[in-house]
């Protein structure tokens, strides 16, 4: 910048011209009125006084440690008045925005790190102090029971010799007493004295010996038959001699319980027989037996109704650290390119615009011109790589748009600058929102003329989608596909986006990723669209995928081109698998091919057994339902080219059922008719739905042979069309009952041969004979019948207009009244729709 005077500086730093001369008088600038000039040192050297006395001279060279910025803007919007003119509101938006030194934040972090380390080491040491304390107590508390209990024990000891002694004296005193008896009863008799007889409790036998045990399968063949008596006294004394007794308490045990298990599993870890849970099972109303499979709260009520304590067992151990990263350092992420998806309204031009950026004709091979398929796209643009995914708009196709928005880090949003917000707009933001994920509107199709970005944005405003320009954080661009209008800017917008985000994910170790579409090809086998989220997946590298495992055989790009490897957000083409996964499952790059098989056998098992304990806890509603009108059912079997489309159209005809018709899927896969799909809809009497697929020559064989219906779309909307059409075919018709006629009762005849007989004027419409009838008395209905007789004169007629008399007999009635009304009616079936 030139030198300028003292005036023009002070306007462009907009402050008096008295004050700036203060200023430059005190950082030494000689200047004597607002006309001298001032240069570039001179600028410099009062940046440098005016920093000095807003700081410490160390601070005066240095950066701000923080910067606010404010921003103000001002715009209009319409808004629709009552009076139906509109009114235009002036809004002004301001904005401040405060960026802070990362130092400063790195200093603060510190400070806190350190308090919180001298608070925790604090704890460390009272916890420590609290163990010594209580490990000393519980060692006292030890030294005093061993003491305690020493001196019981020498206490009983001192009692039992004591004891002891005393049986010695007192027996040795009666062998005594009885000698010396023996002695005076045969003083002269002189013979031997025999030895003296044991006392009764020793276990001597008469004769001396010690008694001799055997075992009693060998004595039994040498004994003689005891005596009842002698058999009482044997068992008397081995049942005081066994080491049995009876719990005095039951016993409570911890029963482990898995997902589900079968009645016979769950009797054997309660220790209790198989019929006494069936009763159980019956009194809660379940209806089970011995091999069949229960669910896991089934299982816990019945634990706790035999007193035991349930434990809930997860029985994913196996799949516990599939791929080593517990206890492994984390590794450095690098950064990668954006996932980003395009969301949208159908047919808003989602397709169209990324055939722009990727300069080719996607849209035209779509059949219908509507996208049916989530398509991976990965795009080296002039601004840098993106990975874009193009989901459908249909509203078939929710389940897709959420899978989309899980696995991106940028959702686009599409919408037609001439039709505005749609429903599958608002539920594409309501996806972004629910995943967290940042948007970007594009509002396409800016060059047709009666394109309204600003209705586009208006609209929008009422759920949550603000542009930055009115104080929101959504980018708005406008572009035409067709043109090429706004696509720069776009990408612009996409990749600033993706670096405020600061996309990182690690390119070494085992790979893992999500599984974008499946299907089955012929001569492929099981073909799955795989998203890279960390590592890099190689050739060879063992997979597990849901159910499914296997060998990367073989990657291919969206091109088909092969290719080696894949590292993070980038989508490849993956054959080796041993199924069709599902579209949204993981995938893991595990160590061996083992251990995924290992797994995948595990988790088809136990989806097998939680389906089977549902299927049975279904059944329990049999009986109950045996009385009940059985709903019209249309069986249908769905066979599609991908996973993706075939989970689409089974929620979108399962949505149809109705209290009175309902859908019922046979059966539903990925691939090509085969003649055993044709059998399970011929014994299932279905209808077969075939998506983008045909059959094999003994698949149509088979269908000429039964008869099957089978019916061949490329367009998901007409087969959901035809469905509803069969299903509103088997609705029972609505009965309406419509008035003809109405007649009034001028006079009453009694007649023997015809009864009461109305003498009637008709006043509206026509009666007719075969007609049913209302008699209203003052416009409230007495009675409701039929017509006996309808006579114009004498002479019997089927129909009476309007302004003709009539007389009238009613069937079964005969309280007609002067005054009254005859009300003639038809009813009429009228078909009905879902």
């Amino acid at each position: 910048m030139a030198d300028v005077t003292v005036a023009q500086f002070a306007e462009v730093l907009k402050v008096p011209v008295d004050r700036l001369l203060l200023q430059l008088d005190q950082a030494g600038i000689k200047v004597t009125n607002a006309q001298d000039m001032i240069s570039e040192e001179a600028k410099h050297e009062l940046l440098t006084h005016l920093r000095r006395s807003h700081g410490n001279e160390e601070q005066a060279d240095a950066a701000p440690r923080k910067i606010t910025l404010r921003r103000k803007s001002q715009s209009e919007l319409k808004l629709a008045s009552p009076q139906g003119r509109a009114r235009t509101v002036n809004v002004e938006v301001r904005s401040k925005r405060t960026y802070i030194k990362r130092e400063v934040l790195e200093d603060q972090a510190r400070h806190q790190q350190e308090e919180f380390d001298k608070q925790r080491e604090l704890e460390e040491q009272a916890k420590a102090a609290l163990e010594a304390e209580e490990s000393g107590r519980r060692e006292r508390e030890r030294l005093d029971r061993e003491r305690q209990e020493e001196e019981a024990r020498r206490r009983s000891d001192e009692e039992n010799k004591k004891r002891a002694a005393e049986d010695d004296a007192r027996r040795l005193v009666e062998q005594q007493a009885r000698d010396q008896a023996e002695r005076e009863r045969k003083p002269t008799v002189a013979k031997p004295v025999k030895a003296a007889r044991a006392p009764d409790d020793d276990k001597s036998t008469r004769y001396g010996r010690q008694e001799l045990h055997i075992a009693g399968d060998v004595s039994a063949r040498h004994k003689k038959k005891k005596s009842r008596d002698g058999r009482r006294r044997a068992m008397g004394d081995s049942d005081s001699k066994h080491g049995f007794e009876m719990p005095t308490a039951k016993v409570v045990r911890e029963v482990a319980i898995g997902e589900a298990l079968s009645v016979g599993e769950l009797a054997q870890k309660m220790a209790v027989k198989a019929t006494e849970v069936i009763k159980t099972l019956m009194t809660m109303g379940v209806m089970a037996t011995i091999n069949q499979m229960i669910d896991q709260d089934t299982a816990v009520l019945v634990v706790e109704e035999f007193g035991h304590t349930p434990v809930l067992r997860k029985e994913n151990v196996i799949e516990q650290d599939l791929q080593g990263l517990v206890g492994e350092e984390v590794r450095e992420g690098v950064p990668r390119p954006p996932v980003v998806t395009v969301m949208g309204h159908v047919d808003h031009g989602k397709t169209s615009l990324l055939d722009y950026i990727r300069r080719t004709k996607v849209a035209d091979g779509e059949a219908g011109g509507i996208t049916q398929h989530i398509g991976a796209y990965h795009v080296k643009t002039s601004k840098g790589m993106v990975t874009f995914l193009d989901t459908p708009g249909h509203a078939a196709f929710t389940s897709m748009r959420a899978r989309g928005a899980q696995v991106t880090d940028i959702v686009i949003l599409v919408i037609g600058a001439d039709d505005g917000v749609m429903p599958q707009t608002i539920e594409a933001v309501q996806h972004a929102k629910a995943a967290g994920v940042p948007i970007v509107v594009a509002v396409n199709k800016i060059d047709k003329p009666e394109a309204d970005a600003e209705k586009v944005k208006q609209e929008l405003t009422k759920h949550g989608v603000i542009p930055e320009e009115w104080g929101g954080e959504n980018i708005f661009v406008s572009v035409s596909a067709r043109t090429g209008q706004g696509i720069d800017q776009l990408l612009d917008s996409i990749l600033l986006q993706a670096e405020v985000l600061e996309l990182k994910a690690p390119t070494d170790g085992l790979a893992g990723g999500f599984v974008i579409e499946s299907s089955l090809e012929k001569g492929r086998g099981a073909v799955a669209t795989v998203l890279v989220q960390r590592g890099t997946l190689k050739l060879g590298d063992p997979l597990l995928v849901g159910q499914e495992f296997g060998r990367v055989r073989a990657m291919f790009d969206e091109a088909g081109r092969p290719v080696e490897s894949a590292g993070p957000s980038i989508p490849v083409v993956v054959l080796g698998l041993s199924g069709s996964p599902n579209a949204g499952d993981e995938l893991l790059v595990v160590e061996t091919e083992r251990r995924a098989r290992e797994v995948a056998m595990h988790r088809q098992a136990k989806l097998r057994e939680v389906k089977l304990a549902k299927q049975s806890a279904n059944m329990q509603d049999v009986f109950s339902t045996l009385g009940e009108a059985k709903a019209n059912l249309v069986q249908i079997l769905i066979k599609g080219d991908v996973q993706g489309s075939v989970e689409a159209l089974r929620e979108s005809l399962q949505k149809l059922s109705t209290s009175e018709v309902a859908v019922n899927i046979v059966a539903s896969g990925v691939g090509g008719l085969t003649e055993s799909d044709v059998t399970l809809a011929a014994a299932s009497k279905a209808r077969i739905i075939a998506f983008n697929v045909r059959g094999d020559s003994a698949a149509r064989t088979s269908i000429k042979d039964n008869g099957v219906d089978v019916r061949y779309y490329s367009i998901i909307y007409e087969a959901i069309d035809d469905i509803r059409a069969v299903m509103t075919g088997l609705l029972a018709p609505e009965v309406k009952e419509q008035i003809v006629g109405l007649a009034e009762v001028r006079n009453v005849f009694r007649s023997s041969k015809f009864g009461t007989v109305a003498g009637c004027m008709v006043a509206d419409g026509y009666v007719r004979r075969n007609f049913p009838i209302r008699v209203l008395r003052d416009n409230v209905v007495i009675f409701e019948g039929a017509l006996e007789s309808l006579k114009r004169f004498k002479d019997d007629v089927n129909e009476v207009r309007a302004g003709t008399e009539c007389g009238i007999g009613v069937k079964n009635y005969n309280d007609v009244r002067e005054g009254d009304q005859i009300e003639c009616y038809s009813r009429v079936e009228v078909a009905r729709t879902l």
